[in-house]
């Protein structure tokens, strides 16, 4: 058997064509993974192209891998050897660790992940006199990061009101606060590597020369910096190849740019373009329900999906009572098709538009005692003991790293307060180093001239913790990372801090035993490498092989995924689409394509369920269904009730009751109008509002209703993650 005999004529098409640009408009399940790899494999087994003159760029380290798998097992091991493949992230970080010389960093850098940002928005607002309440960090940085996609610098960033004035200050000495750490953020990796090559002729020709084949997975979803970086690395052979769909493009919020298929097209005009449309994933009645969907959006290159796997079954609709019946109803549709051996719990999914929409779900999965996996919320990498040992390993490598020690230094509590680390901060800034230098010093004890900026009192403390620090980093010299890992758990007793006799403290404990367990599979590496890994893994990565579970997921984390089974839950205008669409022309279109995303990850069945009334028992109002629901072909869907009656073509306004016609006719929706609230106690607490509990430390209300007198609140926590308490009882204190 050849290299292409597994193709189909387009994909074979696009395999084999020629130099030059070439755009692969690739149909959900059309075997795009299968294309790239098979083209990197054919430059090599057939064009002669040596491994590391080809680049290939994905957006998850899950994809990089199998294409990586994929290409081995096409043409071996050894032929693949030097072939760059990997994230956009990873790439550039390799690239500019080597080219460290050129940049205001250290070789041993590290990378901020979210909540280190957040940290380093919040010390810029405190230095600058501005009020977080007023202007909130995760907004202040949502727009540095926006800025950052476009490649604006702080002194080019526009200002038109008051608010943009501050960004631009705070975005400015974020940048230097970041430089102070020895850190660069996510987007900093994408912008810094594009500007290099920009303003370093020498280094951009060494790149672009080295790489004469360029290969980009779901170019749809990159942004302006990532396509700077695209071209600049294929500035001197031009032999770029990018695979990609407009049509599920979703990430819009975190800066992709679905117009970059139209620059592409613009910026070369010789471009061949070749579409992929025979879908080897779905049944056709699922692809005809997506087409439909799809088709209202403009602008766009349609494509012909189709499937030889059959027409399948019509698409599942139900209408639930209220959403703990809609819960229920997934449960035990789950329940029913499982124990009937027609398929594997790990065969479904329950797609939801807001990560908040999972609660209920996750109750009514437990209710039943069914297992479950979560994507996305509290993510193992996210928790406050594996962010507390990876920032203790990632100060021991960059001691400039003032964010993981400001996490660290109390952690477990030693006797340092708030006021010694500001005093050590304010040491450290006069003497024009860092607080980590300053602390490293301090381990000489009364041979440190630091020593005496503090009291008695703070400076024994910070001397006893600059002699661990100082052992450490000696240490990190002779051991491998997961001595150094053992080592530093053992001294700051941190198994004891984590076992308080609950399960939760034995689930914490067992989640620094996992990381221990990553720490030893990097002993043969660096600590640069491990760091890196733990700073760029995404939710999806985190998805465990083999859990025979079904799959909670928002859309979003849906994307690259695909089951047998698909559930997408809330149907209701308001929730998807999302009501902040409803007066944005581009925000429905995205809205749209998250539909068909979710559609186009279902194989053989797909239910769409929503409910009448929303909110929870005490307080509700009445929902609408969504408008998308009316795109899709009456003849493709089938449905019931709440009441479990056959739906008609019909809906009663004044009932929102289906009337009965014929057994096999399908829903159509009323006209929508504003939904009326019912009248209810006023709750003194909201969603998305931030609280702190004396015990769990700060969370985020994700749901509140009234019970009786009483409100009955369910917050996240980081610590612990959700939980549902009395408010007269829960001493709750309001941070915005």
């Amino acid at each position: 058997m050849t290299l292409l005999d597994s193709l189909n004529p387009q994909q074979k098409e696009a395999v084999t064509a020629g130099n030059g640009p070439v755009l692969v408009l690739a149909g959900p399940g059309s075997g795009k993974t299968r294309v790239l790899t098979q083209r990197i494999a054919y430059l090599i087994e057939k064009r002669g192209v040596r491994a590391y003159q080809i680049l290939a760029v994905t957006f998850t380290n899950k994809a990089a891998r199998e294409m990586k798998e994929r290409v081995e097992n096409l043409i071996g091991a050894q032929f693949s050897q030097g072939l760059l493949l990997g994230t956009f992230h990873s790439a550039c970080a390799r690239i500019l660790r080597r080219e460290v010389d050129h940049l205001p960093y250290d070789s041993n850098f590290v990378i901020f992940d979210s909540s280190d940002q957040q940290n380093v928005v919040k010390s810029a607002l405190r230095e600058l006199n501005i009020d977080e309440k007023r202007f909130r960090p995760r907004s202040v940085h949502g727009s540095i990061s926006n800025a950052k996609n476009e490649l604006i610098t702080p002194d080019q960033y526009p200002t038109t009101t008051y608010r943009d004035e501050v960004v631009k200050r705070v975005y400015a000495r974020y940048q230097e606060l970041l430089i102070e750490n020895n850190a660069l953020d996510f987007d900093d990796l994408l912008v810094v590597t594009a500007r290099l090559l920009e303003n370093e002729p020498a280094i951009r020709q060494k790149y672009a020369e080295r790489f004469k084949h360029v290969l980009v997975d779901e170019f749809q979803d990159t942004n302006m910096a990532q396509y700077t970086l695209i071209k600049h690395l294929a500035s001197v052979h031009h032999n770029i190849f990018v695979v990609g769909d407009p049509d599920q493009s979703i990430y819009r919020w975190r800066g992709a740019d679905y117009r970059n298929v139209n620059r592409f097209e613009q910026d070369n005009p010789d471009t061949v373009t070749i579409l992929l449309e025979q879908n080897y994933r779905s049944k056709q009645n699922i692809l005809d329900a997506a087409m439909a969907v799809i088709d209202k959006n403009d602008r766009r290159k349609r494509k012909e999906l189709f499937s030889d796997r059959g027409a399948g079954n019509k698409l599942s609709y139900f209408e639930a009572a209220d959403d703990y019946a809609e819960a229920n109803y997934i449960v035990d549709t789950i329940l029913q098709i499982t124990n009937s051996g027609a398929v594997q719990p790990s065969d479904c999914a329950i797609m939801y538009r807001t990560n908040a929409q999972s609660r209920l779900l996750e109750e009514s999965f437990i209710r039943a005692n069914m297992p479950y996996k979560l994507v996305g919320a509290q993510r193992f990498y996210g928790r406050k003991e594996v962010k507390d040992i990876i920032a203790y390993l990632r100060l021991i490598h960059n001691p400039s790293d003032q964010v993981s020690l400001g996490r660290i230094i109390s952690t477990p509590p030693r006797g340092i307060g708030k006021k010694t680390l500001d005093t050590l901060h304010q040491v450290a800034r006069a003497a024009g180093n860092s607080p980590g230098a300053v602390l490293l010093d301090l381990s000489r004890g009364t041979k440190s001239p630091y020593r005496e900026s503090f009291s008695a009192r703070a400076a024994t403390s910070l001397s006893n913790f600059g002699n661990l620090f100082a052992d450490w980093r000696a240490s990190s010299e002779i051991l491998t990372i997961s001595e150094l890992f053992d080592k530093v758990t053992a001294d700051i007793r941190y198994q004891d801090y984590l076992d308080d006799g609950t399960e939760e403290g034995t689930d914490r404990q067992d989640n620094v035993l996992e990381l221990r367990r990553l720490a030893e599979e990097y002993d043969e590496r660096t600590m640069t490498e491990f760091l890196e890994h733990v700073a760029l893994i995404s939710d999806q990565d985190t998805l465990k092989e083999g859990q025979n579970a079904a799959t909670l997921l928002t859309l979003h984390a849906a994307k690259g995924l695909e089951y047998g089974v698909v559930f997408i839950v809330g149907m209701d205008d308001g929730i998807l689409p999302h009501s902040r669409s409803f007066d944005e022309p581009e925000e429905m279109a995205e809205e749209r394509r998250l539909f068909y995303v979710g559609i186009t990850r279902s194989k053989n069945q797909l239910y769409l369920v929503r409910s009448t009334m929303r909110g929870g028992r005490g307080y509700s109002e009445a929902t609408y269904p969504s408008r998308f629901l009316d795109d899709i072909p009456a003849e493709l869907m089938l449905g019931k009730s709440r009441s479990g009656r056959r739906t008609s073509r019909t809906l009663s306004r004044s009932t929102t009751r289906w009337t009965s016609s014929s057994s096999q006719s399908s829903p159509t929706f009323p006209k929508r109008t504003r939904p009326k609230v019912a009248p209810a106690k006023e709750s003194k607490y909201r969603m998305g509002t931030k609280v702190r509990h004396p015990e769990f430390a700060e969370g985020i209300i994700l749901n509140t209703k009234n019970d009786g007198d009483d409100e009955i609140v369910t917050i996240v926590f980081e610590s612990v993650g959700i939980k549902r308490l009395a408010a007269s009882l829960a001493k709750l204190e309001l941070l915005g």
